[in-house]
């Protein structure tokens, strides 16, 4: 038995296993981030609910879709549980809708910054080391991910957050009924990325923005 299990373990490639793990973590982190910071701008705008529902929490469990999750590693497209909204509490129901919604992403470009400071600040300052260097490659790819995060929510697709922020400058009885129909947009976004459609734009859009803040920070 014990020669079997030293042969089970010498079978793994660990490194590979890691860095699954590492990556998962990654994932874990921009999501939560992203979750929690809708849900502190729908608090901050009046509605409740997000609190209530215990959603204004860095707990990745309270945020973390497994059937999501899964599809983001394999897929490189998933999703979180969506924060709960009740636009009834908004002053303008539309704009409050727009502000929740955008938090998400430029809280992924926000965590992405300071993961890329903390970076250029290890590149310059802290000695090399196996940990260092695996916790630069660490920060560098969870920030990776946070914009990849970010910039897919801003496309304009339901039920993705950009389509909350193009749809508030619609009339009113566009934006509703539009509103009413989002939770079929989520069948289109499985298409899409099904049949590879629009990746290489994504792509495209993400290392720009990407090499974008690595210019800022000096990186």
């Amino acid at each position: 038995m014990l020669h079997y299990l030293q042969g089970l373990l010498s079978a793994l490639d660990l490194t590979s296993l890691l860095d699954a793990v590492l990556r998962v973590a990654a994932i874990f982190l921009c999501l939560t981030v992203h979750e929690t910071c809708h849900g502190l701008a729908a608090y901050a705008l009046g509605d409740p609910t997000a609190k209530r529902e215990h959603r204004l929490s860095l707990n990745p469990l309270h945020h973390i879709d497994w059937v999501g999750l899964a599809c983001m590693l394999v897929l490189g497209f998933g999703w979180a549980k969506p924060v709960p909204v009740d636009m009834r509490y908004f002053k303008n129901p539309k704009s409050g809708m727009a502000l929740t919604a955008l938090a998400g992403p430029l809280s992924n470009f926000v965590l992405a910054l300071v993961l890329l400071f903390v970076c250029r600040f290890m590149a310059y300052h802290v000695a090399a080391t196996a940990f260092t260097v695996a916790l630069y490659s660490f920060l560098y790819t969870t920030a990776f991910l946070s914009v990849g995060l970010g910039t897919f929510n801003l496309i304009p697709i339901p039920p993705l957050d950009g389509s909350k922020v193009l749809f508030s400058f619609l009339p009113d009885m566009a934006y509703f009924k539009l509103m009413y129909y989002e939770r079929y947009g989520m069948l289109l976004l499985l298409a899409l990325a099904f049949i590879g459609a629009g990746g290489g734009f994504v792509s495209a859009l993400m290392n720009t923005v990407f090499r974008a803040l690595l210019t800022l920070v000096g990186l």
